[in-house]
C-alpha cells in the first residue's frame, strides 16, 4: 500500500466510526451542542459541584430520556458537568 491508499483506508475509518459514534447518541446532535453551550455559559458563574445538575437541569427541558444521555455522557468520560465539556464535548470535534 502506497501512502494514498493508506490516507483513505484512514479517512474511511475514520468516518465509519463517526458514523457509528453518531448512531450512538440518545438524543440529537444538535442537543448535544446546546448542552455543551449552556455548561460553557454556567460554568463562567457556577463552579462545578462534580455532579450532572446543570446537565439534568437542561435535559428536564428538552423532553428527552435523562437516565440514557447520562449514561451515554459517562461511558464517554464525564462523571460531571464540567467534565462533559472537557471530555464529552471533544469527542464531537473529532
Amino acid at each position: 500500500m502506497n501512502n494514498l491508499d493508506n490516507k483513505r483506508v484512514l479517512q474511511e475509518y475514520q468516518i465509519k466510526q463517526m458514523e457509528e459514534f453518531e448512531k450512538s447518541l440518545p438524543m440529537k446532535k444538535s442537543l448535544f451542542y446546546e448542552l455543551f453551550d449552556y455548561l460553557n455559559d454556567k460554568s463562567e458563574t457556577v463552579k462545578c459541584k462534580h455532579d450532572f445538575f446543570l446537565t439534568n437541569e437542561f435535559l428536564k427541558d428538552k423532553n428527552v430520556d435523562i437516565e440514557k444521555v447520562l449514561e451515554f455522557l459517562q461511558v464517554n468520560g464525564a462523571g460531571c458537568d464540567c467534565e462533559v465539556i472537557f471530555n464529552v464535548e471533544e469527542k464531537f470535534e473529532e
